[in-house]
């Protein structure tokens, strides 16, 4: 008998333990992949995840790093709509989760944080990586960007600290959770367990009906309406158009707004904001707009351009939203509705009867979204990052789906992408602003999606920071396609001090060929140097490939992205 026989022979005659209990919840949950980094005192834990996968139960994906792991665990959920979950071991393990955690609380993702401790008798002896609070703890920093951090002390806590923690991921906005659990409460055998959490499904039906009425009756008074919408109207975005069609409303987007509607519609004028568009900005200065409404907006920073006063201080803004915390940022609004966006919208459309377009109005400001992008011809054998932008928009398969970098890669996906409805879907982690998030998010997204084709579109130094995972995608056969817009440079750094007349200082990542680097982990890599390059890309092939593919794209460094209004924001100069 082998070894490896021998193993599995002993733990199928070992007694249940309380990290089996706590895998049951998850299966219970239907979450198939546990993202984590292994270590001595988690150990108990990976036992239960190979027991657990060997019977067709939640499976573990080893990350390269606890961050990666947490950013895998992100989009996971973004992907399958099911709580995300990441291990590690204590110490170290677990604070090189913090950033991970930190950009989900501020996305509200929810996951399921599970650390390790030395073993109980090891507390305040000074044991190798204890974080408990007789050591470094870890349980008061995780406090701090979730929801609920607790230590197990006892064994009779854990079941009921495990129920407690998967409710309160989802009480509310979700959030992450974070158990931490010595090792000799995970390894100890778990008495006979009763039944496995199962949540209600999230509803999203209720509606403060009084709103909506005196809604309804602003509306019908009011004759040059604009809407503008941002990342949480979700799923809500057909039921938001419709409406605007139904009253012949011209609608504009946030930087991740515009990814919940049709950027083709006629009624709409582009994105306000960060890298937003001339068109929106003017219809929302219109002087004779009567009513603005701001839709499903957390009334963030990049999305308001900086909290521009005609969303934040207007009386003539009423503010429709699941999350009454939003009302805080729009303190002068006329109205604020709370309640599902998509049942909101609904009944509107039930309570006014449709209206003829106001030609004058609707098309007074031609959108510039609909222009193509300043394409241009490659700079000294470097292709226009414009381009890049351009061909995911038209090339890419339909049920694609995209995970967008922090840097660079946000700008010119807002401003030059052209979503639709029926087109890809996208995500990005703009409220954090996490480097490197996109590598991880990918992979998680497409170990839950494996079907379909998933593209991280990442700047060279965000890549940098993360790009160690690709082993992983290459271990769990994942067809994702790495498109690395290749500068040389921290591009939102270089462009930033240039625009606000700072010192040239600390951007500058030199020559490195990722396509190479690509090879050396063995998958394949690719270098785009040229539009040519560009359109020679068969997207469809990469997306049936059993493995993902790194395009190394050599793009025009001096190719200005447009983000002056982020400069403006920082105070750092002039702008533009």
């Amino acid at each position: 008998m082998t070894l490896q026989a021998q193993a599995w022979r002993a733990q199928a005659t070992a007694p249940v333990t309380h990290a089996d209990r706590i895998v049951d919840h998850l299966e219970a949950m239907r979450v198939e992949y546990v993202f984590g980094v292994p270590g001595g005192p988690v150990e108990p834990l990976l036992d239960a995840l190979a027991r657990s996968q060997r019977r067709g139960g939640p499976a573990l994906v080893v990350a390269r790093h606890e961050c990666g792991a947490a950013f895998m665990a992100d989009g996971y959920h973004r992907a399958s709509g099911r709580l995300g979950v990441v291990c590690a071991t204590t110490g170290p393990g677990t604070t090189n989760l913090i950033t991970g955690v930190c950009s989900a609380m501020a996305e509200s993702v929810p996951l399921l944080v599970l650390t390790a401790q030395p073993n109980l008798p090891k507390f305040g002896r000074r044991a190798l990586q204890e974080s408990s609070c007789t050591g470094i703890d870890t349980v008061a920093m995780l406090r701090l960007c979730t929801r609920m951090s607790t230590l197990v002390s006892h064994e009779d806590q854990l079941q009921a600290k495990v129920v407690a923690a998967l409710m309160a991921a989802y009480r509310g906005r979700p959030a992450p959770v974070h158990l931490s659990i010595p090792s000799d409460i995970l390894r100890a055998a778990a008495t006979p367990a009763g039944p496995a959490l199962r949540l209600p499904p999230r509803t999203r039906s209720l509606v403060d009906d009084a709103g909506v009425f005196e809604l309804a009756a602003i509306i019908a008074r009011s004759e040059r309406i604009a809407v503008f919408v941002e990342r949480d109207i979700g799923a809500a975005g057909h039921a938001v158009v419709a409406f605007c069609e139904q009253l012949g409303v011209p609608f504009v987007a946030g930087q991740t707004g515009k990814y919940a509607i049709d950027e083709r519609h006629p009624l709409y004028r582009g994105v306000f904001g960060f890298a937003g568009h001339a068109s929106a900005s003017t219809l929302l200065a219109a002087p004779h707009l009567d009513l603005l409404l701001v839709v499903g907006a957390p009334m963030s920073e990049l999305s308001t351009g900086g909290w521009d006063a005609r969303l934040c201080n207007n009386p003539k803004v009423v503010h429709i939203d699941e999350d009454e915390e939003h009302f805080a940022r729009t303190p002068a609004a006329a109205l604020h509705v709370l309640g599902a966006i998509e049942v909101v919208f609904d009944r509107l459309r039930e309570l006014l009867p449709p209206r003829p377009a106001n030609r004058a109005w609707a098309t007074v400001h031609p959108s510039s979204h609909t222009e193509a992008p300043a394409r241009g011809g490659s700079d000294e054998g470097r292709i226009k990052p414009q381009r890049v932008v351009e061909a995911l928009s038209e090339h890419i398969p339909q049920d694609a789906q995209i995970y967008v970098d922090a840097g660079n890669a946000w700008a010119w996906m807002t401003h030059g992408f052209v979503h639709r409805f029926d087109g890809p879907s996208v995500h990005s982690a703009v409220e954090y602003g996490s480097m490197g998030w996109a590598v991880g998010a990918a992979i998680g997204a497409a170990r839950a999606k494996p079907g379909i084709l998933t593209i991280a579109l990442v700047g060279d130094g965000a890549y940098l920071m993360s790009g160690q995972e690709l082993t992983v995608a290459r271990e769990q056969s994942l067809p994702i396609v790495f498109v690395v817009l290749n500068d040389g440079a921290l591009g939102m750094v270089m462009h930033g001090q240039r625009l606000a007349g700072a010192e040239p200082i600390g951007w500058q990542l030199g020559e490195v060929d990722y396509a190479q680097q690509a090879a050396s982990l063995g998958l394949p890599g690719v270098v785009i140097r040229t539009p040519e390059d560009l359109a020679e890309v068969d997207w469809d092939m990469l997306a049936r490939r059993k493995g993902p593919t790194l395009l190394d794209v050599r793009i025009d460094r001096e190719e200005s992205p447009p983000m002056g209004q982020r400069v403006r924001d920082l105070g750092n100069g002039r702008g533009q």
